[in-house]
């Protein structure tokens, strides 16, 4: 497909001796370009979506008494002392 774009003449100059150096034509260094900037742009960084999760220092954990930690009935169960969830 044939386009047309407005290239700074400083980068077009560059751009076009980059692509004699490397035996390819000023199309194909465009594209690869645009690739390379597009499939990043997909690629999820580690540290776009840094999340900091809190950590319980402190001791203690499950008592014996919690059988089955799926269900949150028994887990409200075991942390309210005064008795049975309602």
């Amino acid at each position: 497909m044939r386009t047309t774009l407005d290239i700074d003449d400083g980068l077009l100059t560059q751009a076009k001796s980059f692509a004699a150096r490397e035996h390819t034509s000023l199309t194909r260094l465009i594209e690869e370009g645009l690739s390379l900037r597009l499939r990043a742009a997909q690629t999820v960084r580690p540290d776009a979506h840094h999340l900091v999760l809190p950590v319980y220092a402190g001791r203690g954990g499950l008592q014996p008494s919690v059988r089955d930690t799926l269900s949150q009935r028994a887990l409200l169960d075991a942390a309210d002392e005064s008795g049975p969830a309602r």
